[in-house]
């Protein structure tokens, strides 16, 4: 889960946040007036690492060149 913080608490002490995400590995959201602006994560040197979570997740599709839905699509009735 990530912390957030304002910019106005991130200036100030923006050494000592650096140092916590790179201990934790965890994320930190900046925000001004509450709306999240800046994510600042941690620095991965295997590209392949970020995109571990998405392993497994992509749908097969037995034949690419018809066209996704069919009789489904709402326009198509």
């Amino acid at each position: 889960m990530s912390q957030a913080v304002s910019k106005s608490q991130f200036k100030p002490h923006s050494l000592e946040y650096f140092r916590k995400i790179e201990q934790s590995g965890e994320e930190l959201v900046i925000t001004d007036h509450g709306r999240p602006v800046l994510k600042v994560v941690p620095y991965v040197a295997d590209g392949e690492e970020c995109f571990r979570g998405l392993r497994n997740t992509v749908l097969k599709y037995d034949a690419p060149l018809e066209p996704v839905g069919g009789d489904e699509w709402e326009a198509l009735r």
